[in-house]
């Protein structure tokens, strides 16, 4: 691997690991859907000008129904769910849950009839997956947040649909267009949403919240974006796929460190068996030749063939 493949790794493994700190923050002056608004937003208004420039977004014109479920399954709801489910859970509890979406994609899978056949690995993944996240939820959690837990469970399963929807119908088209239309309509979508709940706040929110925000829309979203496009041509999609086991490590450090938040034995015995389990669910061994893994997974889904 390249140096500038390593650099573009430990950078977007930080990048989508500091989120949930940054959302944590947010959510104490700002609701759920006001945050989806801004950061989609402001993120659009990043990546629609870059794309136009390409010539990206016209060919995505004629997929427009796939692209709108991609939208709703990958940003719309997963989005505000996890902010909801943050103002009831700790920063790292929702990274590692999110952790487990290789898991759901496996149903999936089965669901949409793009299931590989599953390997003794696999099945064993499957297996300490759940149990990790059984120890997330059954004993770190210990039952006091489960509206908390079953939204962070929309979200786990919009992200495994997410990238489904956009192998299936969407694979041909630029991951920058796919990026920039998405974010587009998830902010055009959460304008009425936002104005007809009261979502806008009566005060303007504090410097630090601000600060938040405008770090989720421009950094941890619109320039990772980017960083992924580079670092899937860098070093192709198979290996992309580390920064999906980075992730949680660094939500629970900046959690713990940033945020002062408890990390028990517990939340290190899940973190371990959801990540090992992620890692074996997703585990291919070709036949007579090494091992490979799959699909990114748990980050936005755009790395499309256009980017490769």
């Amino acid at each position: 691997m390249t140096t500038r493949g390593i650099y573009l790794i430990l950078a977007l493994g930080v990048i989508w690991g500091i989120p949930y700190a940054l959302i944590k923050i947010a959510v104490v002056e700002m609701s759920p859907q006001m945050l989806v608004l801004v950061r989609t937003g402001l993120a659009a208004a990043i990546l629609l000008p870059i794309a136009a420039r390409r010539g990206v977004l016209r060919p995505l014109l004629t997929h427009w129904r796939p692209l709108l479920a991609y939208t709703l399954a990958e940003i719309m709801l997963p989005w505000y769910f996890i902010n909801s489910a943050e103002q009831r859970l700790p920063s790292s509890t929702a990274g590692l849950l999110l952790a487990s979406v290789p898991l759901a994609g496996v149903a999936i899978a089965f669901l949409m009839g793009r299931a590989e056949p599953m390997q003794r690995q696999n099945w064993l993944g499957l297996a300490i997956g759940f149990a990790g996240v059984g120890a997330l939820v059954g004993v770190d959690i210990a039952g006091s947040d489960l509206i908390g837990v079953a939204e962070m469970s929309v979200a786990v399963v919009g992200y495994a649909i997410g990238p489904a929807l956009l192998a299936r119908y969407l694979s041909a088209q630029s991951g920058l267009a796919v990026a920039a239309a998405s974010l587009a309509i998830a902010a055009i979508v959460y304008l009425p949403i936002v104005l007809l709940t009261d979502g806008i706040p009566t005060t303007l929110p504090s410097t630090g919240v601000i600060a938040a925000v405008v770090v989720l829309a421009v950094v941890c979203s619109a320039l990772a974006f980017l960083l992924l496009f580079a670092l899937v041509g860098e070093v192709g999609p198979v290996r992309a796929t580390v920064i999906t086991y980075l992730n949680p490590a660094v939500a629970v450090t900046v959690g713990a460190l940033w945020l002062g938040e408890r990390i028990t034995v517990w939340t290190l015995v899940g973190f371990v068996l959801v990540l090992s389990g992620s890692f074996l669910v997703t585990y291919r061994r070709r036949l007579g030749g090494d091992t490979v893994d799959v699909v990114v997974t748990g980050t936005p889904a755009v790395g499309s063939p256009a980017e490769r």
